[in-house]
């Protein structure tokens, strides 16, 4: 399970490194145009540049789920083949068309009387239905791309049914969230109703599952209860509407406040751990996709890409990051900090909250803030290298002495000939596939397989995890070379 997790978190990492520009644009764009976060007329040239680069920003963000459909759907089919990608993109339209409330409506009535039903049919574009559009895709890619029809369905043999078994498939998943998904989100609206009267230590626990139930989307299902007036409460309209706890049954702001210390700060400390605990030489990759995270967590709350970066990656890790959070949110709420967001808990938010009637010490940002920071980097850096966790830098295919392996021979095409020579000849070849700095080939007769031959072309090794795998280590130009060998074995 383990395994499968990381391999799917591998593959998120071609539409997570979409997300630093993401974060470079929205933050700059909202110091220049606050406007855009907190509503009102954008006036003057640099409001106007800084509504442009949010919403140049927000076109990833927003469309997060979009990203992990191909990403993922790229990632995890075998050759890495774009028919995969297509394959999800087919069952992503499929299940968010099927399950989306004005279909469900109609085909189930009853749910238009439902809100909680109804609501979270109107959160179904969320990141985890994404993945399993992906996955859906990539799966049915890898089954059936060698698919042989008779003569009269030829033309859909092959890869071509590939997106027609996609979708079939889509159809039956859509029929059982039909009625899965509002009970899950139902559960989950149920148990933020039970949460309520446990004061700090139930704003604790709800942070914790906001946080936990990010990659599924059904976070929303209890923002809705805590964050707006779904059942009573409303914590952020009634902040938002100059209210003070004296006009409502609770401390208001208690379920936004703790928010701010996490992701001003200790988003920033855990990027700084995972910066520091990277491989020597893949340092500069690890900061170009979370140092950018950090600074959209910093200045506007924006946490999914740094929060994507490794929670498939490292899901042990990111239960300790949502466990931080709840313990956070408990203190923040003891200590009487109060603030308040409309978009989310970063430092633009922070200051326009600031002289809302509901906001007290907020001064007490500075020492929540160098606390969690403390506390996320040094909890991050020591369960990283603990565990051995792959976060981003640490990755198990970031193996030193293959990523500093040099060909001997930049002539990709005859390096290509002589390993496939070596390896027995195309007809002895059953997949081939690459990772950052290997081929990885599975073969018929492993007594063919001649390394001596291999290593003649410039190869750095060759490694042989059983009878039929055969591993060709080449380095950082593993893709050149997997790309001929491709055209010598049509």
């Amino acid at each position: 399970m383990m395994k499968r997790l990381q391999k799917l978190g591998k593959a998120l990492m071609l539409p997570v490194a979409c997300l630093p520009i993401c974060g470079i644009l929205m933050g700059i764009g909202y110091l220049m145009c606050p406007a855009t976060m907190q509503g009102g007329e954008v006036t003057g040239i640099i409001q106007q540049i800084g509504y442009f680069l949010v919403q140049a920003g927000g076109a990833l963000i927003n469309n997060l789920a979009l990203l992990f459909v191909i990403g993922v759907g790229v990632g995890l089919s075998e050759e890495n083949d774009g028919t995969g990608a297509l394959a999800a993109l087919v069952s992503w339209l499929m299940i968010t068309t099927l399950l989306s409330t004005s279909v469900v409506t109609t085909i189930v009535p009853s749910i238009a009387d439902n809100q909680d039903a109804t609501l979270a049919f109107n959160n179904i574009v969320n990141p985890f239905i994404g993945i399993l559009a992906g996955v859906i895709g990539a799966t049915c890619y890898n089954k059936f791309k060698g698919t042989k029809l008779p003569d009269w369905l030829s033309f859909f043999s092959g890869k071509r049914c590939v997106a027609i078994v996609s979708g079939v498939v889509s159809i039956v998943v859509s029929a059982i969230l039909l009625f899965v998904w509002p009970v899950l989100f139902s559960l989950l609206i149920a148990l933020g109703e039970a949460i309520i009267g446990m004061d700090a230590v139930g704003a604790g626990i709800y942070a914790f599952l906001n946080r936990l139930l990010i990659p599924t989307g059904l976070h929303h299902a209890l923002n809705n209860v805590f964050w707006f007036d779904t059942i009573g409460i409303g914590d952020l309209s009634h902040f938002w509407a100059g209210d003070t706890s004296a006009d409502v049954t609770w401390s208001l702001g208690m379920y936004m406040s703790g928010f701010f210390p996490c992701m001003m700060f200790g988003v920033p400390g855990a990027a700084l751990a995972m910066i520091h605990t990277a491989k020597a030489k893949k340092k500069k990759i690890a900061i170009g996709l979370v140092a950018s995270a950090a600074v959209c967590s910093f200045v506007c709350g924006v946490t999914e890409p740094f929060e994507f970066a490794f929670m498939f990656l490292a899901p042990g890790l990111y239960v300790i990051y949502a466990l931080l959070y709840g313990i956070f949110v408990t203190i923040t709420t003891l200590v009487g900090f109060r603030a308040g967001f409309s978009f989310s808990a970063g430092a633009t938010d922070l200051l326009f909250s600031a002289s809302l009637p509901a906001a007290q010490n907020t001064w007490m940002i500075i020492p929540l803030g160098i606390a969690a920071f403390i506390v996320f980097y040094v909890v991050f850096r020591l369960a990283i290298v603990k565990f051995d966790l792959k976060t981003p830098g640490r990755e198990d295919d970031d193996i030193e002495a293959e990523k500093s392996a040099v060909l001997a021979n930049d002539d990709f095409t005859a390096v290509a000939v002589t390993v496939l020579e070596g390896l027995g000849g195309k007809d002895n070849i059953t997949s081939l596939d690459n990772c950052i700095t290997r081929l990885r080939l599975e073969v018929k007769d492993y007594t063919k397989v001649d390394e001596k031959k291999i290593k003649s072309s410039g190869i750095s090794g060759v490694i042989r995890p059983s009878k039929t795998s055969v591993q060709v280590i080449v380095g950082m130009k593993v893709q050149f070379v997997a790309d001929e060998m491709k055209k010598l074995l049509k």
